[in-house]
């Protein structure tokens, strides 16, 4: 076998941030609005053992992450997601995995924004109300939730490198705001008996658990650590402080919302939860931790914790206008959609029909997915789906190419890689049918889009459809589909078609199963190698113009 030329992408990269850089980046990334809303919708789902939740989170996102560092570090091309899949299974698979990519980005901005006015109800009634026990948006909190992803997008096309400057100097304000909560309601008042009333430590098993960490945010809470870890190739000794960084901005992080979970469950008092743990109740709700600090007798401290509500999701749900314009930006240029998204602004040199886009689809977000708990659920499984395309993709990479450059080489990826598949499937099923079949759904919208631009594109310019090395893609989502359909996560008391529910706990046996089959279908179905150079240098050739079309 021939050996394989460096990552073109990786050439030329100044590697000037430091370990402690890239900490800090990925905190400042990972906390948003998760903060907020998770200890309680967590408690409320599995009750104190939402502590376990938090630690099975994190492990998960460990092992994501460093599969993520890989090729993170190999290819340091925009929109980083899609493009390892388009490397290793071709067209079809890199659209896939880029629209599930693009659909999390756009439905972060709206579900920040929800953060924000579902605590401001409190000082500004008629925000928010509840329905059957959720906080959803009223009329004037839509009109507030669209003039802010307005704001949004005008920071985005005239303040961009402003914002970004204040953006890191909010990362310490978060650590600061979430250390200064847990401290202050472990001292001022803590009930130990919480942690074993109303049912005991795990009232609601390991399945209420497992649902925790979709539909309680807990995974939600996660999300961001992929902004950060694409910057490896551009830090010293990437293969020590790659994962040096993944260990302390996952560990810090983990540290603070277990602290925040504890902190929570023991701050309440006993008749708060006089109707168990799914019923938690105190006035203003709709902001649980400034709620909590309010019932204690801390005004202080719920002062400030409503402004972190504007800044923690404000920031974030800044970012991620600008990281999902460059999305669509990179499927545009890679030919996925139509080429309009890769139009860039001659005065703030962004790609504002991407940034106007991400506006117009955060507000049809809010439509169906009126309130932060009701919109999390699906921005998780869509992220998760994102993130199972990079381990399939570096199991295929490291057999495609594999005496290619890797400044960070992932030690047993023969385990890890199919183990960052199999997890991120778990927790797409854990998220239950009622939230999986709209992100199916949102799929076929998606491949309809895919479809209709294809067959819009002159012949002699359409792309190759690749679709023998996506092979894998059908089974993937059609059976991830039937078995969460079929499982009991669904509708465990009914029948579906005369057909009982898969039993819980082998229906997850039957999600690792059938994860380890299509992990290892995609494994014989990978694009030759010579086709996936000859994508990696039309992508990085790509990635150079767009840097000079992007600067300013």
């Amino acid at each position: 076998m021939s050996q394989n030329p460096p990552a073109p992408s990786s050439e030329g990269l100044k590697r000037n941030l430091k370990g402690l850089d890239i900490v800090q980046i990925s905190i400042g990334s990972i906390i948003g609005s998760g903060w907020l809303f998770a200890s309680l919708f967590a408690a409320q789902i599995a009750g104190p053992a939402a502590i376990i939740t938090w630690v099975i989170a994190a492990l998960a996102m460990f092992v994501l992450a460093l599969n993520h560092a890989e090729l993170g570090t190999m290819f340091q091309i925009s929109g980083g997601s899609a493009r390892f899949a388009h490397f290793a299974f071709g067209t079809t698979a890199g659209f896939t995995i880029g629209w599930f990519a693009w659909l999390s980005g756009a439905a972060t901005t709206s579900i920040e924004v929800e953060a924000t006015l579902q605590y401001a109800t409190n000082y500004i009634p008629g925000l928010t109300h509840s329905v059957d026990g959720v906080t959803v948006l009223q009329p004037i909190g839509y009109v507030v939730a669209v003039l802010m992803l307005a704001l949004f997008t005008m920071l985005n096309l005239f303040a961009i490198k402003l914002m970004g400057r204040i953006n890191n100097v909010l990362t310490w304000w978060k650590i600061g705001t979430i250390l200064l909560v847990i401290v202050t309601i472990l001292l001022v008042h803590f009930n130990g008996d919480n942690f074993a009333s109303h049912g005991g430590f795990a009232p609601f098993g390991v399945k209420g658990v497992l649902s925790a960490l979709s539909l309680g945010g807990v995974i939600f809470a996660f999300t961001g650590f992929e902004q950060a870890v694409q910057l490896g190739g551009e830090t010293k000794n990437p293969s020590r402080n790659i994962p040096i960084a993944l260990w302390l901005s996952i560990g810090i992080t983990t540290v603070l919302y277990i602290g925040l979970q504890i902190a929570f469950v023991g701050g309440l008092n006993p008749s708060e939860l006089a109707k168990g743990w799914s019923n938690i109740d105190f006035n203003g709700i709709t902001g649980p931790f400034a709620a909590l600090a309010t019932a204690l007798g801390i005004g202080w401290l719920a002062l400030i914790v409503y402004f972190d509500a504007v800044v923690s999701p404000g920031s974030n749900g800044l970012v991620y206008v600008t990281t999902t314009s460059r999305i669509s930006y990179a499927l545009a240029r890679t030919g996925y959609v139509p080429a309009l998204f890769a139009k860039v602004s001659k005065r703030s040199r962004v790609p504002f029909v991407g940034v106007i886009s991400t506006f117009v689809i955060g507000v049809f977000f809010l439509l169906p997915f009126p309130g932060w708990q009701v919109l999390v659920g699906f921005i998780t499984s869509a992220i998760t789906l994102m993130w199972a395309g990079v381990p399939i993709s570096l199991g295929a990479l490291r057999k495609q190419q594999p005496l290619a450059a890797r400044p960070f080489r992932l030690k047993a990826a023969w385990l890890l890689a199919p183990l960052g598949f199999v997890i991120a499937n778990l927790i797409v099923y854990w998220s239950g049918w009622e939230v999986d079949w709209k992100l199916y759904v949102a799929a076929v919208i998606g491949f309809i889009i895919f479809g209709g631009n294809y067959l819009a594109t002159p012949r002699d310019q359409r792309l190759n459809l690749d679709l023998k090395s996506a092979a894998w893609l059908w089974p993937w989502i059609g059976g991830m589909a039937i078995i969460s359909y079929l499982g009991t996560f669904s509708s465990p008391d009914k029948l579906i078609f005369g057909i009982p529910h898969i039993p819980f706990g082998p229906d997850t046996v039957v999600v690792v199963i059938w994860s380890v089959i299509v992990y290892y279908i995609a494994m014989a179905v990978y694009l030759p190698a010579e086709r996936a150079q000859r994508y990696v240098a039309v992508a990085s050739e790509e990635e150079r113009a767009a840097d000079m079309e992007l600067a300013d």
